[in-house]
């Protein structure tokens, strides 16, 4: 069997989409933390220099997935973080606990691709098939 991909970028209107892919919820996460932040910065330049922690919760796994993403996008628009590498533990169905790793932006060394204002719930879906977690988010660019 093909070995697929963490995730895959889809095409749509005035918006753009990722499937992120994972073993584990907790994978599927992290892969879907990824793509978001591969979107907006080229990760290859991007340090490990601080980390935030991070606990979101919600009351599925579609409203877990965006809390999560929409809190990271806080340290972007709050701090002006960027993350290349994401821990996350799922305790209990729903409750999201993660240590995030990263640094500041540096227009000098991280080439910028897209901004990415928010997480919608348009397509917004999250799924288990034949062993492997996979969820479909399109972000507001």
């Amino acid at each position: 069997m093909q070995k697929r991909p963490p995730f895959e970028v889809l095409e749509h209107t005035a918006d753009v989409g990722v499937i992120a892919y994972g073993r584990t919820p907790e994978e599927m996460m992290v892969n879907a933390a990824l793509a978001m932040f591969s979107l907006m910065v080229g990760l290859d330049q991007v340090e490990e220099k601080e980390e935030r922690e991070i606990r979101v919760q919600g009351h599925d796994w579609e409203s877990l997935l965006v809390h999560w993403l929409v809190e990271l996008l806080y340290y972007v628009d709050a701090e002006g973080m960027v993350f290349r590498r994401f821990q996350v533990e799922i305790p209990t169905p729903y409750q999201l606990r993660a240590l995030a790793y990263g640094e500041r932006m540096d227009k000098e060394r991280h080439s910028f691709h897209m901004g990415i204002k928010g997480v919608t719930r348009h397509m917004l879906a999250v799924g288990q098939e034949d062993g492997t977690w996979w969820a479909r988010v399109i972000f507001d660019i």
